[in-house]
């Protein structure tokens, strides 16, 4: 983790080694805003977006900022950690042609619904557009999306797939 701190911001701490222009001046405009709390947080997947930076995090002080969300609502990142320390090449070929055939990437929906007794109940809600949105959520779960989405197989620092 690379941490930095410009003059009148709160510290941004970056999980990556490079970060494009943009969305580091995006993070060092987060820093300075009255209202940021503590750090600014920016993952790996990190780019520049509109206004903040895709992958960036910004907890806030007595604000809710809607864009801050960004273009991509509950895109995140998750690492599993296996107790591999080898996979052959032709294992992760299977692996990955497994992958492609369960998980739907794009926009591209799985065909069926997931069971709505999973998901939370909105019929009591007055929010139209999530009961509007709603069906559509239930064959969203568990997909990849598109653009900078991706789903890899590697070994880590610690030398575990």
């Amino acid at each position: 983790m690379i941490v930095f701190k410009t003059e009148g911001s709160i510290p941004i701490k970056m999980w990556l080694n490079k970060i494009d222009e943009g969305a580091q001046l995006q993070a060092n405009n987060l820093a300075k805003l009255p209202f940021a709390f503590h750090h600014v947080a920016i993952m790996p997947d990190c780019h520049q977006g509109y206004g903040m930076p895709i992958g960036g995090v910004l907890a806030t002080k007595g604000v809710i900022i809607p864009n801050a969300v960004g273009e991509d609502i509950g895109c995140g990142m998750c690492a599993c950690k296996t107790s591999l320390i080898e996979i052959s090449q032709e294992t992760l070929k299977t692996i990955m042609g497994e992958i492609r055939k369960i998980v739907p990437v794009g926009f591209n929906h799985q065909k069926e619904a997931e069971d709505w007794e999973k998901m939370p109940d909105v019929t009591s809600q007055n929010f139209p557009v999530v009961r509007e949105q709603y069906e559509s959520a239930l064959k969203q779960l568990g997909t990849l999306g598109g653009g900078n989405h991706f789903i890899e197989i590697q070994k880590g620092d610690d030398g575990f797939i």
